[in-house]
């Protein structure tokens, strides 16, 4: 997504946007966006977003289509622990005990086991090759 810039002149490009659902793009101010809860989705820098995933939509009732699919979609929370312990894992220094890996995900030791057991058996269940829609990598 591109960001507004306050400074723009006339003739500058206009941002767009994507929507979620047609894939349309269509001008930044014409976005219906806004927030909806989904488990796979962890914040690497804002944990006040972890469960949250911003979606943007070309109008009110893309949004809605949108809003509903994942209203529909269970919150399963080892999904989300998986999904904070990869975010851990794939960012920063290098994590080198449970400990530290619960300080910085701010699970506790049988959360991120429950997450490890979940995301191992989405793996055995896709094949062990990781590509199964919605699947975190730990």
């Amino acid at each position: 997504m591109w960001k507004r810039r306050k400074d723009r002149r006339p003739g500058d490009p206009v941002p767009l946007e994507l929507c979620d659902l047609c894939a349309r793009t269509f001008p930044e101010d014409e976005a219906v966006s806004g927030y909806v809860r989904d488990s796979s989705c962890a914040h690497p820098r804002r944990q006040w977003f972890d469960g949250l995933r911003r979606v943007t939509a070309c109008s009110e009732e893309h949004f809605g289509k949108i809003r509903e699919e994942y209203r529909l979609r269970p919150f399963v929370p080892e999904e989300l622990w998986a999904a904070k312990v990869n975010c851990v894992l794939t960012t920063g220094r290098p994590v080198l005990t449970l400990e530290e890996l619960g300080r910085r995900t701010g699970l506790h030791e049988p959360e991120i086991r429950r997450a490890i057991a979940w995301h191992n058996e989405r793996l055995r269940h896709a094949g062990g090759n990781g590509t199964d829609e919605g699947t975190s990598t730990v």
